[in-house]
């Protein structure tokens, strides 16, 4: 049953001017909480992520999720018609974003003082490696590198070995997440201000926001977090333990009470009721020792058998699942964490946006659709022009 409830962002236009990850997510997030998100890109080629990783029919099935909700428009910033355009559609809209390097939207005259000064209304998200001020805002800004320069990648990994990346662009994911932030925030505030502004939203920044107590401990205690592995500084036990059927399970028994439940359920009652590792601080101290008493215990139990014995203890544990298992399991389905689309006849599956916001509000109302498959739509409805001028602009390659 389709949800006719208004949408929390409807009526917003968003005008999606960045290619790839970090800006598109942003946009991603805004349509699928019912803004309208015009997604330009460049004529022939599209988006670059139209090609990346797993293709279906020539196109990446991630575009299908990324781009949904998304009427997809095609245009030469690089043209001088093609920046009149977005200037027009800026003019029309209520937020825009772009994720180029910090002074390329000014070089094309679509900076954010020349925009918002023909439409003080408009919140102008902004998506860079390292911002838009301060020494290094010039340079290219991968995820990659930017989760290196935040400080993740040290503290992520084991101790005297490479640090590890995670199997995602985390980086640019975390900035589209601020920088949707940002928007609502801003929005907000336009209610009172009548004015829109400026969010300048960074991928190390965005990284560095999720870095917890490494700051204070820093400068009042002079500690350094360093890499630990499968475990959390500071806090035992939380581990990950190999069982003896091959599977991994996370186990989190750090609070005082839940370490003597855990102890007692694998038959370890002695260290429970050990004055030593009655409170956090003395069980950090004490770490390898509870680790391999954990270790001995999964070592002998499948994972299913481990986790029944854990949670009749009511001791925080789980699996590690992987996209099958996730499919597989009744919780995600029953929070809605599928959705299913449709593309050239053939049924797909996408993943829904959190957060659940009351009886569902946000959901996908379409794929992401084919390069240029709402030009007609948008050049007519929002700028009002006609056959002639699109004739015009295809035949220049502006559109």
């Amino acid at each position: 049953m389709i949800n006719t409830k208004k949408q929390p962002l409807e009526g917003i236009r968003v005008l999606e001017l960045g290619q790839l990850l970090a800006g598109p997510f942003c946009g991603t997030i805004l349509g699928y909480f019912g803004a309208e998100v015009i997604k330009v890109e460049p004529p022939g080629v599209g988006d670059p992520i139209r090609k990346w990783r797993i293709l279906d029919d020539g196109t990446s099935l991630w575009w299908r999720s990324l781009a949904r909700n998304k009427k997809c428009v095609t245009l030469d910033l690089k043209s001088e018609r093609g920046q009149e355009l977005v200037a027009r559609l800026a003019d029309r809209s209520d937020v825009v974003i772009e994720n180029f390097r910090p002074g390329t939207m000014e070089k094309w005259g679509l900076g954010p003082d020349e925009l918002r000064q023909r439409n003080p209304r408009l919140v102008y998200t902004r998506i860079s490696g390292y911002g838009q001020t301060g020494p290094y805002a010039g340079k290219p800004g991968f995820a990659s590198v930017c989760e290196g320069f935040s400080g993740f990648r040290y503290v992520n990994g084991f101790p005297g070995e490479a640090p590890v990346r995670p199997n995602l662009s985390m980086g640019d994911t975390l900035a589209g997440i601020h920088a949707a932030l940002g928007v609502v925030l801003t929005l907000l505030g336009r209610e009172s201000s009548g004015e829109g502004d400026v969010i300048d939203a960074s991928l190390f920044e965005s990284i560095f926001n999720i870095m917890e107590a490494v700051v204070p401990e820093f400068d009042g205690a002079g500690v350094v977090r360093e890499p630990s592995g499968s475990t959390l500084t500071g806090i035992v036990p939380s581990n990950t333990y190999r069982c003896r059927d091959g599977k991994f399970i996370i186990i989190g028994g750090n609070g005082d009470s839940i370490f003597k439940r855990l102890m007692e359920a694998i038959g370890r009652s002695d260290l429970g009721e050990d004055p030593r590792l009655a409170h956090n601080d003395g069980r950090v101290v004490h770490e390898k020792e509870i680790d391999d008493a954990l270790s001995h215990w999964t070592d002998a139990n499948d994972s299913d058998v481990a986790l029944a014995v854990l949670e009749k203890a009511r001791v925080p544990s789980g699996p590690i699942y992987n996209i099958r298992d996730m499919m597989n399991d009744p919780h995600f389905n029953a929070r809605g964490l599928f959705e299913q689309v449709e593309i050239n006849g053939k049924p797909l599956k996408i993943p829904a946006i959190a957060p659940r916001i009351g009886d569902g509000a946000g959901r996908t109302r379409w794929p992401g659709g084919e390069i240029g498959s709402h030009n007609e739509e948008v050049y007519r409805s929002v700028l009002g022009l006609g056959d002639e001028d699109i004739e015009s602009l295809r035949k220049e390659g502006v559109i």
